[in-house]
């Protein structure tokens, strides 16, 4: 195989070391806004790769865990000043793999620096407590352990965020870590490895194999020497994980999908709420777990905020993202895309009214990509499929209703359960909203995508395992309490 300097070849980061995989077969990643633009090639790893990555990886958490918390933290601070001076780089990389915007992916490089500053901090905060004991002699405290190897696997739509958000809280806590990133986002995942590899961290404390989820994710959930396993992706998948990771006593944590509504109170700041749904709903192509995809007016505004809703929908640019003023960049792959038009369908058979959009873009440069029209469905019930599933891309469904009572039922009618938000002026409504609504995220008058990463994230319902990422409660995940009795 002929690859470019442009197409250039990632290796597999194991034991300290960049190596190939055990079999010559490498996967292409390519430019989901040009097919015929190869942003590099991955490893094709088998579980021979994943073991010897798991034998470096158990050997070296011993001595990593012996470092002090801040010594460890030393090593983020290393890392997150490597992705910030590499930050341009990686972001663009970003966009020519999965497609977001070029401001966007800037935006989540940079989210990425934060998060490694702010676990590196954490190598400086408590980890237990002292308890009274019945015994007066006696001296009795809490303290944290790790949990030894942790099987990373994260998705595409993310590929710095959320890779990093799993693997700074493993490293502080005193575990080592196998990533084993979405083959679409491989190339992506690589450039931060190297960030890490640059800092030094001693050989085997985190390591990266690429290849297919059949192969290395599944070699993930089964091997045991990985003592737990951060997983973020699809429900179906993410229930697999649990399913193979709960037999043989591993732990586990799954955040999966979400069916995101946003309700919008007749006293709403209407601007307001019609900016925050098409920023929640359609940035990154509405390719996130977090995003809006459920639209619930009352009925006295509903005519006027779908009429600006559809007014401003129709000024957005889609394109290439590292084109200047493109908004809205493609589906991250044709699989994607395909998903996406398949729902527009389905929608349409059941009776929903396409009110906007729901056409693959082809003219002039997008017809090389994978380009979507946004899209607004209207005469939406709970019953369509496109009210239920998870759709992943830039569809939005508006449903009306005459009181908030009936927002929060049909909010709440649906397996999952990640974030919604709420659009009004009334303390009362914000109130009701907060306490009665399914989900992990709740935000008021604000869009329904997105958390500070020192704030817990995780859904109710289908959407996760109930354990929550980000901020200090990673710690729970991570680690495991010891209590300790001592008596002179």
């Amino acid at each position: 195989m002929n690859i470019t300097t442009e197409e250039k070849m990632y290796l597999n980061y194991i034991d300290g070391e960049w190596v190939t995989g055990s079999v010559e077969q490498v996967d292409s990643s390519t430019n989901p806004a040009n097919r015929h633009d190869v942003v590099g090639y991955v490893q094709h790893s088998e579980k021979e790769d994943l073991d010897r990555a798991v034998a470096s990886a158990k050997k070296a958490q011993v001595s990593w865990n012996k470092l002090s918390g801040a010594a460890r933290g030393e090593y983020l601070y290393k890392v997150a000043n490597m992705l910030e001076q590499r930050l341009d780089e990686i972001a663009k990389t970003m966009t020519r793999e999965m497609g977001k915007t070029f401001p966007e992916a800037k935006g989540e490089t940079a989210r990425g620096v934060a998060i490694l500053r702010y676990y590196a901090g954490e190598g400086l905060r408590k980890v237990g407590d002292v308890l009274p004991s019945t015994d007066s002699e006696a001296f009795m405290y809490t303290t944290r352990a790790p949990l030894g190897v942790v099987g990373v696997i994260t998705p595409w739509n993310f590929p710095v965020a959320i890779p990093i958000w799993k693997i700074a809280p493993a490293l502080i806590y005193g575990n080592t870590v196998i990533l084993k990133p979405a083959r679409e986002a491989a190339v992506t995942a690589a450039k931060v490895m190297e960030c890490f590899a640059e800092a030094g961290l001693p050989r085997g404390v985190i390591n990266m194999v690429t290849g297919s989820g059949s192969v290395i994710g599944q070699g993930i959930i089964d091997h045991p020497d990985i003592n737990g396993i951060t997983f973020t992706g699809s429900d179906a998948v993410g229930k697999q994980v649990g399913l193979g990771a709960l037999k043989r006593g591993a732990k586990y944590q799954l955040e999966m999908g979400g069916k995101n509504p946003v309700i919008v109170a007749n006293d709403a700041d209407i601007e307001q709420a019609v900016e925050a749904t098409i920023s929640g709903g359609l940035r990154s192509t509405g390719q996130k777990c977090t995003a809006t995809s459920r639209v619930i007016v009352q009925s006295k505004i509903y005519d006027e905020f779908k009429e600006k809703l559809i007014e401003q929908v129709k000024e957005i640019k889609v394109g290439n993202g590292l084109e200047k003023d493109v908004w809205m960049g493609p589906c991250a792959s044709e699989d994607q895309l395909n998903t996406v038009l398949a729902y527009v369908e389905k929608g349409v058979e059941e009776g929903a009214s396409l009110v906007y959009g729901g056409k693959r873009l082809v003219e002039g440069n997008l017809a090389d990509g994978f380009y979507m029209e946004p899209t607004i469905f209207e005469n939406v019930t709970n019953g369509m499929t496109i009210a239920q599933e998870e759709i992943f891309g830039p569809v939005l469904a508006l449903m009306k209703v005459e009181t908030l009572e009936e927002a929060l039922n049909v909010a709440n009618d649906v397996k999952f359960g990640l974030s919604a938000s709420i659009f009004t002026k009334s303390i009362g409504r914000m109130l009701s909203f907060v306490n009665e609504m399914d989900a992990g995220l709740v935000r008021i008058n604000a869009e329904s995508a997105g958390v500070e990463l020192q704030a817990p994230f995780g859904g109710m319902k289908q959407s996760s395992s109930h354990s929550r990422e980000q901020g200090q409660a990673a710690i729970e995940f991570f680690t495991s309490i010891k209590t300790v009795f001592v008596k002179p």
